[in-house]
């Protein structure tokens, strides 16, 4: 059986993002679990907002790193942060630059197993956030897993280095990223 190849992101672009920390923990588990894991910056992507006449001069090369990054994985471990109970409009244009597809490519998120994670200061943890981005990525494809975690106050379960301290919320993130190695490598047979 190979490994599973996994792309980390978080739907934000602020540099201490609580986000990119559940992320950046995410990954390390998913790494100790033998997958082979790329945790990708939205910020340093710098992905221009969508626009098809942008498109229509020729897809931008930051879209078509994307675009193959996520074509190359099987599965993406991904956080939104809960702007205005919805999705971020980073996460959202990422998404929507990456669903287009050319002629004979494959969809970029076509069959990729998804596992949604939020932080938040809040007590809900983003919670609302969280079904506009499973709504968003079923219907172009993905599988995103039944389970999923919003971890409220946040802030008072990192370190200035951005690392989770609380045991029981890194338990809760080690089981929904083994959840996601386990069905990825399933799938993969």
């Amino acid at each position: 059986m190979t490994n599973a190849k996994i792309i980390a992101l978080a739907g934000s672009l602020r540099n201490n993002s609580f986000n990119h920390a559940v992320i950046a923990h995410a990954a390390e588990l998913a790494k100790q679990q033998g997958a082979e894991v790329e945790v990708l910056s939205l910020a340093e992507l710098d992905l221009p907002m969508f626009n098809e006449d942008i498109e229509a001069q020729g897809t931008p090369a930051s879209v078509n790193i994307l675009k193959d990054k996520l074509r190359s994985a099987d599965a993406i471990l991904l956080a939104n942060p809960e702007y205005n109970g919805s999705i971020t409009a980073v996460l959202k244009n990422a998404i929507d630059w990456a669903s287009r597809t050319e002629p004979g490519a494959t969809p970029a998120f076509r069959n990729k197993v998804v596992a949604l994670f939020a932080a938040s200061p809040g007590g809900l943890g983003g919670l609302r956030g969280l079904n506009h981005v499973r709504d968003i990525l079923s219907g172009i494809g993905a599988l995103v897993l039944g389970d999923q975690l919003a971890i409220g106050g946040i802030h008072t379960l990192v370190d200035e280095q951005g690392g989770i301290t609380d045991a029981a919320t890194s338990e809760k993130i080690n089981a929904l990223t083994a959840q996601l190695v386990y069905v990825t490598e399933k799938l993969k047979g």
